[in-house]
């Protein structure tokens, strides 16, 4: 009974069952890039042979608070100001003025501050960078550290996020992840996403995740049993071992 036990758990525990070494995996899901909207936070930095001029159009540091400390949990802004992007999809980029951003990526916020500022002759050899300051997702339940973690790249994926909370612990369900994703009106789409799969896992619409993503993991039986008083419920192990002594037990007596 032991062994049968054995076996079964091996097969909600493992990932990627469907492939073998060697083997292909076809993804028919297109790679998401990570694409900005109002209430997210940026960082844009410009650089060019004239130090000077380029400082004119970029915002001053700030000094950190008192009691302020990093985390890989915590805001990735700390000493750097950024630009919130307004209900409106703007930024008031200095000099330039309303800057409508919403809906890019970082990359094309940066050619198109460049382009501005060469057409306008403002920076002839503008470097611009764009960097993302308040871009989160959470990962809650049967992980090994549940948290808030920073997006600091284009593309961010489920086994990314997982990763980061330092994967699931052996009482999470594998077959069963949920990612929630809020999407018009305030609403919140759910997606599950079996990992024992790998091509469940690879075509998946939230293989790429997005900001403000919500990953969940179930608790299996196993964690159920023991969220029970003392654990002793007649599906407890422990119960099933304190009946058999008691059986033993009251079998010695008679026999005797």
């Amino acid at each position: 009974m032991m062994l049968l036990t054995s076996c079964a758990s091996t097969k909600q525990i493992s990932y990627f069952q469907d492939v073998q070494p060697g083997g292909t995996i076809t993804q028919t899901v297109e790679p998401t890039v990570i694409k900005v909207w109002p209430k997210d936070k940026i960082s844009i930095i410009v650089n060019s042979k004239d130090p000077m001029l380029a400082n004119l159009f970029n915002l001053p540091l700030v000094s950190k608070q008192i009691g302020q400390t990093s985390s890989s949990t915590g805001s990735s802004s700390q000493g750097v100001s950024g630009y919130t992007i307004r209900e409106d999809g703007c930024i008031d980029f200095p000099v330039i003025g309303d800057i409508y951003v919403a809906g890019m990526t970082r990359e094309e916020i940066a050619v198109l501050i460049k382009n501005e500022l060469i057409e306008r002759n403002l920076v002839k050899d503008p470097v611009v960078t764009v960097e993302f300051l308040n871009l989160t997702v959470s990962v809650l339940g049967e992980v090994s550290s549940p948290g808030r973690y920073n997006i600091d790249r284009d593309q961010i994926t489920l086994l990314d996020a997982l990763s980061m909370a330092g994967d699931l612990t052996i009482f999470g369900k594998r077959d069963e992840v949920l990612v929630m994703r809020e999407v018009q009106d305030g609403r919140q789409q759910v997606y599950r996403v079996n990992l024992c799969s790998a091509n469940d896992l690879y075509n998946s619409p939230v293989y790429y995740l997005q900001q403000n993503d919500v990953v969940y993991v179930e608790p299996n039986s196993m964690r159920t049993r023991q969220s029970t008083v003392n654990g002793n419920n007649v599906r407890s192990a422990t119960f099933w071992m304190s009946l058999a002594s008691l059986l033993t037990t009251i079998t010695v007596l008679f026999v005797k």
